[in-house]
This record gives structure tokens, sequence and C-alpha cells, in this order.
């Protein structure tokens, strides 16, 4: 069963709107730890949108895995609080995510509409899409009500793929400048190191490196 469900958790928090921008509007805005965080201004909406890319010690296949464990991809996407199954389809999954958000934001929710597409060269792109009327509003939650984004799984050598994550959305409600600036940062970032975290203890444990 294909779950990706980790991807839909970091999009789910992520304040950011990305814009289908050009190359040439990504403005790096972090480069630590093996990970680079670029943001760009999107036209009409207050929220930047934001992508990160990192190199992982890992096959698409051990990725693929640990974004399809619902339980898994929670724990190490960024304000993940929880994330359950709704539908499984041949076409897409659509899943549930709860959010945990720093103070003073009020907490969300968001369901995902998430589709897999397996490219030529080995990899696989993850498409995310907000589906807020999917369920009905839940007590003391704000809904995410627009969110789109991808996760794009490219080979770059044996057990070496090049992750990159992109992200646009408004967050409902109101949000902090500071917040918002803050977790378009921290979202991509902390998600892609803990992927990296995950996936590489994953190949020393299966005993691959």
């Amino acid at each position: 069963m294909k779950c990706s469900s980790l991807l839909l958790l970091a999009l789910v928090l992520t304040t950011p709107a990305l814009a289908h921008a050009q190359a040439a509007d990504w403005k790096l805005a972090k480069d630590e730890d093996g990970v680079r965080v670029y943001l760009s201004e999107v036209p009409g909406s207050r929220y930047k949108s934001f992508r990160g890319v990192t190199l992982v010690k890992a096959d698409v296949a051990t990725l693929g895995h640990l974004q399809e464990n619902l339980r898994v991809s929670c724990a190490w996407l960024y304000a993940c609080a929880q994330m359950r199954l709704l539908k499984y389809s041949d076409e897409a999954i659509w899943v549930y995510l709860d959010t945990k958000l720093p103070w003073p934001a009020a907490p969300r929710d968001l369901v995902l509409k998430v589709s897999t597409e397996e490219t030529p060269d080995g990899g696989m792109i993850r498409h995310l899409q907000a589906a807020p009327d999917y369920v009905p509003p839940v007590k003391d939650r704000i809904r995410v009500p627009s969110v789109s984004g991808t996760w794009q799984m490219v080979p770059k050598g044996p057990r070496l793929t090049e992750v990159t994550y992109e992200m646009r959305g408004e967050p409902g409600g109101s949000v902090p400048s500071w917040l918002a600036n803050q977790f378009v940062v921290d979202a991509p970032f902390e998600s892609l190191r803990m992927l990296k975290v995950v996936a590489e203890h994953q190949g020393v444990r299966d005993g691959g490196y």
C-alpha cells in the first residue's frame, strides 16, 4: 500500500506559499548540515513558498517506504502531531494530518490528496494537494484551506538520492509574521534533516553502508 503520508505533513504546517517560481526567484535562506533552504515571494500572498534540497545516502525505495509508513513519517515530519489514512486507491491516497505548531499559532489540520509519479530515471515525485472539504471540520482546529507541493527524489548514484521538497499554501486564520517567516525555513530544514538521519540509520542497520 502506497501511503505517501510524510509529505503531507510537512506541507500541512507550511504556512508558506510556494508559487511556480522560476529558479531565479529562489533566494537561499539557510545552508546547514547538508540541507539548503530557498524561499520565494508569492504574488498575492502574505506567505512565502519554500524549496528544501539535500542529498541522502539511501535509495529511492527506502525513502519511499519512510514516506508511506504514516507513523514513521509523522515522527520525522516537522510539526506533525498525528496522521491517519482516510482512503487508498490506485490513483492516490487521502490523508488527515493534525499539526502541532509553536505558540501562539492555533492548532491546524489538513486533508491531503497525495499521488505518486515514477520517473524514467528510477526516481519518484509525490504530488500534494489540499482537499479541505473531504471530511467535516474538526472542533478546535483551523482547517488549512489551500496547499500544494511536491517531494521529488532523483537517484544520484548507488544508495544516493537527491531529495527536493517544495511547498506553497495558505494556512487559514491568522499567523504572526515572525512565526510565518520562521516556519517556512524550519519546516523544510527540519523535515529534510530528520529524513536524512532516519534513512541513513536505516541503511546502516540493513548493512548497506
